[in-house]
């Protein structure tokens, strides 16, 4: 089991409670998962067990002794995947919309890593046997391109690319809203929504986050814009069309309302270019836009032209 310590001194956590809070830390420890650890006794404010209700207070030191992740069993899974490139080293990959890109507790069937342990034989470790190769995700209703590295050299070289932003990322949006100008740049920091636990949103102590955007193709009620990630934040395009007034269509999170039922977010991860960690080579790798992503935008045009 590991330990984290660590001592509020923000202010803005005082007398907030205990199981708000902590997500802050570390994005990857769900409300509900720290509440489970809390009823186990495992976190502790000044030496002392606390309910999920404690209060934090300035000054306060909590001790998390995070339990081991039981691994699960994978087991590999012909789910025909595209592999649009393949070396000893990388792969890069089409996962669907829909599809989940790694295991979780109660959903370890159907996942792009089950589908990759299947036809990718060799597959990095440094994420553990539920992420295996995994060195960054899309959301399960975005579909497009991940890179996969097939060995720890592979990845470490390409997450140290990822944080030096060399990483070519671009996504093909369909969001509401007539943008009147071709092309622009959001520079907002993104971080834990403050009302709502589950959801990021621009929140002035977030992560540095920076989303560039090209007009494709404009309607009376929408618009079909290219996005390009300087960065990779949680759900960082959804956050950032929604800030500058528009949201996704067909997004459950961050949309409106009233937006078209796609069954999630329109938003295809189209191309992905990376040097490669043994020979330095650019590679660069395109999708096209999924069946039904082309028919929404076909409903639209005949609709709003």
């Amino acid at each position: 089991m590991e330990k984290h310590i660590f001592n509020i001194e923000d202010a803005t956590h005082h007398l907030q409670r205990i199981d708000k809070i902590l997500p802050e830390f570390n994005s990857e420890w769900s409300r509900s998962q720290l509440q489970e650890w809390i009823k186990e006794g495992l976190i502790e404010v000044n030496g002392k067990a606390v309910k999920s209700n404690y209060k934090l207070k300035l000054g306060d030191r909590i001790e998390i002794t995070e339990k081991e992740v039981v691994e699960a069993d994978i087991e590999p899974e012909d789910l025909n995947l595209d592999i649009y490139y393949e070396d000893d080293d990388v792969a890069i990959v089409y996962k669907p919309k829909g599809m989940v890109v790694h295991p979780s507790p109660g959903h370890y069937t159907g996942t792009l890593v089950n589908g990759l342990m299947y036809q990718i034989k060799n597959l990095s470790g440094i994420n553990g046997e539920i992420r295996p190769g995994i060195v960054h995700r899309i959301d399960k209703d975005t579909s497009g391109l991940l890179m996969v590295a097939k060995n720890d050299v592979a990845h470490r070289s390409l997450v140290e690319q990822l944080m030096a932003k060399t990483v070519k990322r671009k996504y093909i949006a369909l969001v509401h809203g007539h943008i009147p100008h071709e092309f622009g740049t959001i520079e907002a920091p993104i971080g834990r929504n403050k009302n709502d636990r589950q959801s990021m949103a621009v929140v002035d102590d977030g992560k540095e986050a920076v989303t560039h955007f090209n007009v494709i193709e404009t309607f009376k009620n929408h618009t079909l814009v290219e996005c390009e990630l300087e960065t990779g934040r949680t759900h960082q395009i959804r956050v950032h069309m929604k800030y500058i007034g528009y949201p996704l269509v067909g997004d459950p999170k961050y949309g409106p309302k009233k937006t078209l039922e796609i069954g999630g977010q329109a938003l295809h991860a189209g191309l992905i270019g990376f040097e490669h960690p043994k020979t330095g080579e650019y590679i660069e790798r395109t999708a096209p836009l999924p069946a039904e992503f082309e028919a929404v935008i076909e409903q639209v045009r005949k609709e709003e032209l």
